[in-house]
């Protein structure tokens, strides 16, 4: 027998027992680069080249020995060592399951794609160089947004009439290792184009994007684009189909030359000047320019050269370089609609509210005229319905060939201004020269129109004080008729919505209000609605008469056991008009146990037929129970939650369970309106990279959104009132979860993530007797650095002083008893959410004395990404969960801290207790080396 064996060797045979202690859940999880060196003192040598198999023995037969190093030192499963830890295997096999893949239907209806994804991507990809320019952040090898997702792969099958599926054909022809962006129809459906990025070569070159374009007929991909000569700038745009042969594209200006270097001497202090006592008021916006030399670079990756290529490869540059934010074509494509930004550029607002022009060019890149230069606009009020002054989004109407259309404000973008109208929306035919005409007035803050033809129009307006949302119908051929109000409701008032108009494409490519016939002769609209009712979602399609108002309800989901919703129109071929008896749509079904399946439904005989069969993304939570409970506040609100529990948990038998409980607070103006029930108890429990339902494999309750309505009617503001509202939330919840028998009062967690993490620690502080532990991610609590404003506060701290330092549990840190986890990611680039929130948090609780953790994950933004940040939280949760709440000791039972982990695998303190193997284990693994 050979005495040594290398480490390589020995860790590649320790990944293989998958079986023992829980280890792991795939290969590619225990790399060998994955794994620290075990301590020098530990029982296993520490040497890195080879060790000596008959020195471990005695640590195998041993309580202490090498499966225990391999599980605690050596961080496989769950330790509290210095680097990146991993979760239990329960929780790791869920989180790396295989997503499913995207699906996207060609403009006929006829293809379908398949975009295949990944999961969570390793943190490496974070590691690379990022700038953080105007409110962006940019890959300066990539020149576009750093943190892109993308495809790994794209497949397509044809849908057939009868609804079956074609074959499956791959697209081929692509670089080995390509990552794929900005996939997108040609308006026939004969091409797909999209972006690649190849492995990352040392060369900054063969980093930058390309644009490929693919037959849809034989999925050949060829590439049309790209470096040296023209490799793509996606800071802002990536590309627009012109027609069904030509894009424009955005593109790296050839001659650009190397990066401004920053110099080593300030060039002069930075000056920031308010001399004219101007009112400008702003939220905390992060990732802004700092200086000239960030406004230099800024320059440097966001200048794009336009360049119109046809699918035959031919590119043309047209037009000056310039920082273009968008390009529109017109619907007949012989028009662009180009919006660019341009200096003086601003250190306290970020790009998009730089000095902004829109222009009308033909679409070689001739210049026709300039629409509108608006100023920087650094003033913009931080109330709700405030918007900047002068022309804003302007587009082309969906039903001309090149109509353009925008709105104009007419109280200053102050809704303190009262005056009516507030918008007036102006449309002009492109390249005529004539004058603006007006189409419509609002009174309220104009919310966009959706454009049917020349006698249909819809028209939208809303009002954020009062929560009202309104629907108008217009002809906008016919502007001597008085619009007419179709619907007038709150917002807020989910059983009242009435659904969203269904859309069908034109043969410009466009899409426009789906109109059919009613048994009547008369035109209809079919909307599509969520349903929200007393019981739950029931979605719906309804056939709506414009003259009379009139609804006829043609189809609505399953009420029992399925929840579905329309998806798509797949009846919509172009030039014909349509009828009911000839519809056929798109839905998706799924219930409690079985993901979403798309179906294609088809009248007048409703027969479906099924077009995808996913897998179970989680087979091991499959028969996990659901409910939506109701139950009341102490003020008379109804609130709602959604109850899970563990598969095959009985509460008579097993008793109650460790509940961690998921919230997000929300604000209501009326009482009715934040008491209606959301959501389906038939919806698939869809589970997240950091999803509390992941503790439901840990043999938790979880109590996800409970309702925490914060409500202020009429006059009244929500937050005034916002501490005693969150309590009697949390304590209701908390009562009916006891009441149920399913949750120990004495093993209740509270959590959250961003205004979640702020109702945590609020908690924490004024109901701190509710709960056994809390945990905050990415949270801010100190309301005095988010001094304009937060969430739904439109007054400033010194407008409400009191509840501002109120609602902030930093000042209230010495009243925190429980322990309280704090995650939060080093480079949130949220609004309100610096990191140093937490630090600061962290330190004040430090200093108090109070039981808490700070964990700050590099390079992570408001949410978290990286494969090694989201195992790391989760392990950091699970700890956490472990030691403060199964573990929780009830004051009369005493002090026993025999760990009561259920779900398998981890024990006290999130360890896997890989040192509690019988001697049978102990020696089946030693044979495994010898």
């Amino acid at each position: 027998m050979n005495d040594k064996i290398t480490w390589k060797t020995l860790v590649h045979k320790v990944c293989r027992l998958s079986s023992i202690c829980s280890l792991l859940s795939s290969p590619p999880v225990c790399s060998p680069s994955s794994v620290r060196t075990p301590p020098k003192n530990g029982s296993v040598p520490s040497s890195v080249e080879a060790i000596d198999t008959t020195s471990l023995k005695s640590s195998l037969l041993s309580s202490e020995g090498f499966c225990h190093y391999v599980c605690v030192s050596w961080n496989f499963a769950g330790t509290s060592g210095d680097g990146y830890e991993l979760p239990v295997q329960e929780i790791m096999e869920i989180v790396d399951a295989p997503p499913s893949p995207v699906l996207s239907f060609s403009p006929k209806r006829d293809e379908i794609l398949f975009l295949q994804r990944r999961s969570l991507p390793p943190l490496a990809e974070f590691a690379r160089p990022e700038l953080k320019l105007a409110g962006l952040r940019i890959d300066p090898a990539y020149n576009g947004r750093s943190r892109m997702s993308f495809y790994t792969g794209i497949s397509i099958r044809k849908l057939l009439e009868e609804g079956a599926l074609g074959p499956e054909r791959f697209i081929s022809g692509l670089p080995e290792g390509s990552k794929i962006n900005f996939v997108s129809w040609s308006p026939d459906g004969q091409h797909l184009a999209f972006s690649i990025r190849t492995i990352d070569q040392e060369e900054e070159p063969s980093s930058l994007l390309s644009l490929w374009v693919a037959d849809v007929s034989t999925g050949y991909a060829r590439e049309l684009i790209g470096p040296p000569q023209y490799g793509l700038n996606t800071t802002f745009g990536s590309y627009s189909w012109v027609d069904d042969t030509t894009l424009v594209v955005c593109t790296i200006p050839e001659l650009r030359g190397a990066a401004p270097k920053k110099p080593l001497i300030p060039a002069g202090p930075k000056i920031q000047s308010n001399e004219q006592k101007l009112l400008i008021q702003n939220r905390t916006y992060q990732d802004l320019l700092k200086d000239k030399h960030d406004e230099d670079l800024f320059d440097y990756y966001a200048t794009t050269q336009l360049v119109l290529v046809s699918i035959h490869g031919e590119a043309q540059p047209i037009g000056p370089a310039a920082v273009y934010t968008s390009v529109d074509p017109s619907p007949d494509a012989n028009f662009l609609l180009i919006e660019s930004v341009h200096r003086p550029y601003s250190y306290i607002v970020p790009c998009g509210r730089f000095p902004k022009k829109v222009e009308l060019w033909r679409r070689d890149g001739e210049f026709v005229k300039e629409i509108c230069d608006l100023p920087l606009a650094e003033d913009i009020p931080i109330a709700f319905n405030s918007t900047r002054k002068g022309r804003r989004g302007i587009d082309w109407r969906s039903d001309k060939p090149s109509t353009l259309y925008w709105v104009e404000t007419q109280d200053g973008g102050d809704p303190k201004v009262d005056v009516s109208p507030r918008d007036i929306v102006y449309a002009e035919e492109a390249g005529t020269g004539t004058e603006p005409q007006i189409i419509a007035k609002t009174d309220l803050r104009f919310g966009g129109i959706v454009w049917g033809d020349e006698t249909l129009a819809l028209v939208y307006e809303s009002w954020y004080k009062t929560r009202c949302t309104r629907t108008w119908c217009f002809s906008p051929g016919e502007l001597s008729q008085v619009p007419r109000l179709l619907f007038d409701r709150s917002y807020e008032d989910v059983y009242s919505d009435p659904g969203s108009p269904i859309m069908r494409r034109t043969s410009l490519g466009t899409y426009v209000l789906a109109q059919f016939q009613n048994s009547a002769g008369r035109n209809s609209l079919l909307l599509s609605g969520g349903g929200a009712t007393p019981d739950g979602n029931i979605p719906f399609l309804d056939l709506y008469d414009i003259e009379t108002s009139e609804k006829q309800r043609i189809w609505e989901s399953d009420k029992e056991k399925y929840y579905e919703k329309f998806t798509a129109l797949m009846s919509d071929k172009l030039d014909m008009d349509l009828r009911v008896d000839d519809l056929k749509i798109l839905i998706s079904r799924e219930s409690q146990t079985q993901p979403p399946q798309y179906y294609l439904r088809s009248w007048p005989d409703q027969r479906e037929t099924q077009i995808t069969d996913f897998p179970h993304p989680y087979p091991q939570l499959a028969n996990l129970k659901k409910e939506i409970i109701r139950y009341e506040r102490s003020d008379g609100v109804q609130l709602t939650a959604t109850l899970y529990l563990p598969p095959a948990y009985e509460p008579a038998k097993d008793g109650p369970l460790p509940m961690l409980m998921w919230a997000y607070p929300r604000e209501f103006k009326s009482k009715d309106n934040a008491g209606q029930m959301r959501g389906s108890p038939n919806a698939f429990a869809g589970i997240g990279s950091t999803s509390p339902l992941l503790w439901l494999a840990r043999g938790f309750a979880i109590l996800d959104g409970p309702t925490m309505p914060i409500i202020g009617e009429g006059e009244e503001e929500a937050n005034d009132r916002y501490v005693s509202q969150l309590v009697a939330s949390a304590q209701a919840a908390v009562d009916e979860a006891v009441r149920r028998g399913v949750a120990h009062p004495k093993r209740i967690a509270i959590g959250g993530h961003s205004y979640g993490a702020f109702m945590t620690a609020n908690l924490l502080v004024h109901a701190a007797d509710l709960f056994c532990c809390g945990i905050g991610r990415s949270g801010a609590y100190n309301r005095t650095l988010t001094p304009f404003g937060f969430q739904s506060e439109e007054r400033t701290l010194w407008e409400a002083r009191e509840t501002y330092i109120e609602m902030s549990p930093f000042m209230l840190a010495d009243r925190i008893t429980k322990p309280l986890l704090l995650i939060h990611g080093e480079d949130d680039n949220n609004s309100g959410t610096l990191t140093i929130q937490s630090e600061r948090f962290f330190s004040a609780l430090k200093g108090q004395g109070a039981l808490c953790r700070l964990v700050l994950l590099p390079l992570e933004s408001h949410g978290y990404q990286g494969h090694e940040s989201v195992m790391h939280c989760l392990w950091e949760m699970d700890r956490w969960l472990q030691k403060f709440c199964v573990d929780a000791v009830d004051d009369n039972e005493g002090n026993n801290n025999t760990p009561r982990t259920r779900g398998g695998g981890g024990g006290k303190g999130g360890e896997a207790g890989c040192t509690k193997f019988n001697i049978k284990v102990k020696l089946s693994i030693w044979k495994f080396f010898v």
